[in-house]
């Protein structure tokens, strides 16, 4: 089992020790220090107002601060959650994903998804109605950037003749993709397109919100990941060759004094059982040094003994 970090800006506003240099840093060398295998940063150029103060939360650009953070480490993989696809034409989506890969020596993971806040989009210049259209096309250019020479594509808004772009990134054939999403759709494009599925558990009301499906219990994972395993032999791909990233529920998290390891590593089981192979750990937000405490503490009760 694997185990990674979101940077902790879960708030707006957000705790300003967090957006310095300094504080990126400390952050990533104590996660790697602690054993997690992934760090990465949320996607939101353009959150509105609106959202921020109905419990949203501000954003650093995450293929400029995972490669901050790629500069401080050396085992740590780059992991987004997530790159939102359609807010980004694919050819630029491709060469910051081949440059952070290659200045990390390999260590980069591009985690995508569709996207689903309206005005977001609209502030981008982004039709909202087109999103999952927009999301295959560049699924494919992008994988298709990372492999080949002298590529054209007709896309939506672009016109791509005779590309040829180098440096390729240093993971042959290319970096990991992960999709996100809770939907059938979303496995389908797995099997598509990537290399592994994130979903994230959301009761029926935040699933409506972030319009996906709802994933509220370890049994409709587990079904779900069957569903994925399923779709995978059909197209004659090894499921066990995709990654399941999920977050675990029991055992609270460990910025909480309620902390309970032995819970936890009951619930890692429970996810390994069902196929999960990374688990996204919440760490607190609020300060500086409360997220470094709960990466040490995560580190020495749980992943030491996993």
């Amino acid at each position: 089992m694997h185990f990674a970090i979101t940077h902790p800006m879960h708030t707006h506003p957000y705790n300003p020790e967090l957006v310095t240099g300094a504080g990126v840093a400390k952050v990533a060398v104590a996660a790697e220090a602690a054993g997690f295998s992934g760090f990465g940063f949320t996607d939101h150029p353009a959150p509105t107002q609106r959202w921020l103060e109905a419990g949203g939360h501000d954003a650093l650009d995450p293929f400029v601060a995972m490669a901050f953070a790629a500069a401080h480490t050396t085992t740590l993989r780059l992991v987004p959650n997530i790159v939102v696809l359609p807010y980004r034409n694919p050819f630029v989506v491709a060469k910051a994903g081949a440059t952070l890969d290659l200045l990390s020596d390999g260590r980069f993971t591009l985690a995508v998804g569709v996207g689903y806040l309206k005005r977001e989009f609209a502030a981008l210049g982004v039709d909202y109605e087109n999103r999952t259209t927009l999301f295959e096309e560049a699924l494919a250019t992008i994988r298709a950037a990372w492999t080949s020479d002298d590529l054209s594509i007709e896309g939506t808004g672009f016109t791509a003749t005779g590309i040829t772009a180098h440096p390729r990134p240093v993971t042959r054939p290319h970096p990991p993709i992960w999709i996100g999403g809770n939907t059938a759709a979303a496995r389908d494009r797995v099997v598509r397109y990537g290399d592994g599925w994130c979903p994230f558990a959301a009761p029926a009301q935040l699933a409506k919100t972030a319009r996906t499906a709802a994933l509220d219990s370890v049994d409709a994972l587990a079904a779900a990941v069957e569903d994925l395993r399923r779709r995978a032999e059909s197209a004659d791909r090894d499921p066990a060759t995709l990654d399941v990233a999920f977050n675990n529920r029991e055992g609270g998290d460990p910025g909480s004094a309620d902390f309970d390891a032995d819970a936890y590593l009951a619930g890692v089981e429970k996810l390994a059982a069902v196929g999960v192979t990374w688990i996204q750990v919440t760490v607190p937000g609020d300060s500086l040094a409360h997220a470094c405490e709960a990466v040490e503490r995560f580190g020495a009760e749980v992943i030491d003994r996993v």
